[in-house]
């Protein structure tokens, strides 16, 4: 079964940052990616970042590049999404996903609001 448990949002003003966590209860070798949506009221939900879980490799939406970055700690099976320069258009719910041969898998969400 697979459970990711994220935390880290919250409320902060525009050029602040936040650090989400998503934490896996095994080891995050078991998926192919692991990554950062987020959906804002109205909107779709986008990607954000991911990350290839073997090679290491990343990927970011152009909004958030230079801002955001996605890493992990394969002790802790985490991923994070560090949120750098934070604007109120990143305002939205995160969610962590991770993808394995069985599909996808979604965490609860997390809130973060950029206030201007």
């Amino acid at each position: 079964q697979v459970q990711l448990v994220e935390s880290g949002g919250g409320l902060v003003q525009a050029g602040g940052s936040l650090r989400l966590s998503c934490a896996h209860s095994g080891s995050i070798f078991r998926f192919n990616a692991m990554g950062w949506y987020r959906q804002a009221p109205g909107k779709q939900r986008e990607l954000v970042a991911l990350m290839i879980i073997k090679s290491g490799s990343t990927n970011y939406a152009d909004s958030v590049k230079g801002r955001f970055t996605i890493s992990r700690d394969n002790a802790k099976n985490t991923v994070y999404l560090q949120m750098n320069s934070l604007k109120p258009e990143d305002t939205a719910v995160y969610y962590c996903n991770a993808v394995d041969g069985w599909g996808d898998h979604w965490g609860q969400g997390t809130q973060v609001t950029v206030s201007s």
